[in-house]
């Protein structure tokens, strides 16, 4: 299976505008924000393969109970359809593939990255009107039904498990070893979801070199939303230069040196040095 390339600049510019929309609205949708970025990481994501994913994803909710009942209940109806008759899951080997942060791709192999899978189970509870939200647990996203003290936690990886308090508790001590606090049990709103899958993303081209492609657009879309740290301009740069535009990426340090000269000159000036340099590498 070839792997997803960008779309044409022409599309791209077009996707763009329609991200930065899209997060700046009053209510981001989490659902065409997933597709907008999906469509930028993959060319064949046309607009009428958008729309079949929303009609996908419409059609899965209309699969559930006419409102089974408390948290646990559609905890439990949402694993009985997601995760036991439809086979949507995850696996180690999901890490290793840009797939697996794809919306798109997500629905059709039924396989991807706990926070994709999560979006499935939010976006199709949200449909058939279930109180779901994501929750963004330190190292491990999952899916929570309900609120406060009736929140129930499933976890879509293992193919919507419904959690326990000691099962919640082992995921987080696992990643940080520390224990499990009330506040990471809020819900993730949609820009704060869309963050994690860029950063993902990100992570997983820095180890493959030749896919700075990937690298390239995941810092311009996370560029793009509202709040984002200025150092995302100095990972642009050095990407620019990475693949050969000199002129651009020297332009983006002289950029970003003027926005750290605020509050540490000796760092401005060796980025303008660094600018220099890439410059220089046009001779």
């Amino acid at each position: 299976m070839r792997p997803p390339y960008p779309p044409p600049p022409e599309r791209s510019a077009e996707l763009r505008r329609r991200f930065a929309e899209e997060a700046r609205s009053e209510r981001p949708d989490l659902s065409t924000l997933c597709l907008l970025l999906g469509a930028e990481a993959d060319g064949a994501l046309d607009e009428a393969g958008m729309d079949a994913v929303q009609i996908a994803l419409d059609e899965l909710a209309g699969r559930l109970p006419f409102r089974p009942g408390g948290p646990r209940s559609w905890a439990v109806a949402l694993r009985e359809l997601l995760g036991e008759r439809c086979g949507f899951r995850g696996s180690a080997a999901d890490y290793q593939r840009l797939e697996s942060s794809l919306l798109h791709q997500v629905l059709v192999r039924r396989r991807g990255l706990p926070i994709l899978l999560s979006v499935v189970w939010i976006e199709v509870a949200r449909r058939a009107g279930a109180p779901v939200c994501g929750v963004a647990l330190p190292g491990h996203f999952v899916v929570g039904f309900g609120a406060d003290e009736q929140q129930v936690l499933a976890d879509p990886f293992e193919g919507g498990r419904v959690l326990s308090a000691a099962d919640a508790e082992v995921l987080v001590a696992g990643a940080t070893g520390a224990p499990l606090h009330p506040s990471m049990l809020g819900p993730a709103e949609p820009l704060e979801v869309i963050v994690r899958i860029l950063n993902n993303i990100r992570a997983w081209a820095a180890i493959r070199p030749e896919r700075s492609d990937v690298s390239l657009w995941a810092v311009e879309l996370s560029l793009l939303l509202p709040s984002h740290p200025a150092r995302l301009r100095y990972e642009r740069a050095q990407l620019l230069v990475q693949r050969g535009d000199y002129v651009g990426g020297a332009a983006e340090l002289d950029a970003y040196a003027e926005v750290v000269a605020a509050v540490d000159e000796p760092a401005a000036e060796k980025l303008r040095r660094q600018a220099s340099a890439a410059r220089a590498m046009l001779n």
